[in-house]
């Protein structure tokens, strides 16, 4: 997770540019919330539900990102919302997971819903101090032990108060107890909420996801709380920007064309029978509402990140430290390679895994088919006996495949020959610009 090619013009945030095609990737959270409303009000007349849908139609036009406002609910169940301090112990401990276990064979829509609709919650981000900064998303229960799942975007706005709210109306004060932009991924401890209503779902193995399964995604769109809606998997291997963090990736993205709005961020992807193949993260817009295009962080990175946020907090990613770009045809004829393969090494951080394993970076500009290329570097045409064809082969291995400490295998052409280096991967360090 990781770098980006040397050609590739990427912003952290929350809205990425595609300069070819001038879309959109957008964290699909919902913003800037209606002022207080309770149950009573939004259930007292279709007039005042109009208006409500009005407003929330003209916010979502004004504005890159929708906005409702949940009512402020009073003498809910509290627990600290200081993170990690004032908890205790057991707090840190992950309990046990995938109560909800899977159907031995696909399920029908209804009983699909009906198997999992108590494991997902609403999460409020509440800014007491100005309503307006207030976000809303969705998550779902990952143990025993009161641990919920997220987006980090979801609870990233600076509000001053997390709230969970169960399938049956209760809110309970959250405590955000670890967090990690780089994948897109938080988990919040519930202290106070009984075993019986705490349902985890079972997490799928994301590697096995194929193109053209049918999925279902439940959150809360627009703030509408329970609501599925259904497509499939249009894409697998995708890489979407990670958050806050320029030139770093995601890598091994779902992407389905299920309808993914604001408010869904946080929820689950399911497949047919009931377990979690990935959580909803993004959409790729040129409008702000869903065009068909949605993206799910992997279930198989959740099930990696997860333990260590809820026990450290933190999660350390591996990094290898080099920039460069996939081999094009133009390239491989100025290298005098058969076939365009590889990733091309154009840089190499200082102090890296990458530069201490003698990595060798480019040192001679060039323009080739228009695009500014600096030649003489190694180029990376395998790791660990595995084939790479582009970054996003040496991407997804290191992030699923290997940790920080561990020794990555590096099949390198350098003038002409092959030889072997070993590096040893560090952990990624904070808002590094090349990975």
């Amino acid at each position: 997770m990781h770098h980006t090619s040397a050609d590739s013009s990427i912003v952290a945030g929350t809205r990425i540019s595609n300069f070819s095609t001038g879309q959109k990737i957008i964290r699909i959270r919902c913003n800037n919330f209606f002022s207080i409303l309770n149950k009573a009000i939004l259930a007292a007349s279709i007039a005042v539900a109009a208006v409500v849908i009005l407003f929330v139609y003209l916010q979502f036009i004004e504005l890159d990102y929708l906005g409702i406002n949940l009512p402020f609910v009073g003498d809910l169940v509290q627990t600290t919302t200081d993170g990690r301090r004032g908890l205790s112990d057991d707090a840190f401990l992950v309990g046990q997971v995938g109560i909800v276990k899977a159907s031995d064979t696909e399920l029908t829509l209804p009983d699909l819903f009906q198997k999992v609709e108590k494991s997902v919650v609403q999460i409020t981000d509440s800014n007491e101090i100005d309503v307006f900064e207030s976000r809303l998303g969705s998550g779902f229960v990952y143990d025993d032990n009161g641990h919920i799942i997220t987006n980090h975007h979801v609870v990233s706005g600076g509000g001053n108060r997390l709230d969970v709210t169960f399938p049956d109306g209760i809110v309970y004060r959250a405590s955000l107890i670890g967090s990690d932009p780089s994948a897109d991924i938080a988990v919040l401890y519930v202290e106070e909420v009984s075993k019986e209503k705490l349902l985890p779902l079972s997490l799928a193995d994301s590697s096995k996801v194929k193109v053209g399964e049918r999925v279902a995604a439940i959150g809360n769109p627009f703030g509408l709380s329970g609501s599925l809606s259904t497509g499939i998997v249009s894409g697998v291997g995708r890489q979407i920007p990670a958050q806050e963090e320029e030139g770093f990736t995601i890598p091994d993205i779902i992407q389905t064309d299920a309808p993914i709005n604001p408010g869904n961020s946080g929820g689950p992807l399911l497949n047919m029978r009931g377990e979690v193949i990935g959580i909803n993260s993004a959409i790729y817009s040129t409008t702000g509402q869903f065009a068909g295009v949605g993206f799910a962080i992997p279930s198989n990175t959740i099930a990696q990140v997860v333990p260590s946020l809820i026990t450290t907090g933190s999660y350390q990613h591996p990094w290898l430290g080099i920039a460069g770009r996939d081999m094009t045809p133009g390239i491989a004829d100025r290298l005098g390679l058969d076939e365009p393969r590889g990733f091309l090494v154009m840089d190499v951080v200082a102090g890296s895994p990458a530069e201490k394993a003698g990595i060798q970076r480019g040192d001679e500009d060039a323009i080739i088919d228009g695009i500014p290329i600096r030649l003489g570097g190694d180029v990376i045409i395998a790791i660990d006996n595995n084939t790479v064809r582009k970054i996003d082969d040496i991407l997804a291995y290191v992030e699923m495949e290997k940790s920080v400490g561990d020794d990555l295998k590096l099949t390198i052409l350098r003038d002409g020959q092959t030889i072997e280096v070993i590096a040893t991967l560090a952990a990624r360090p904070g808002q590094q610009e090349s990975p």
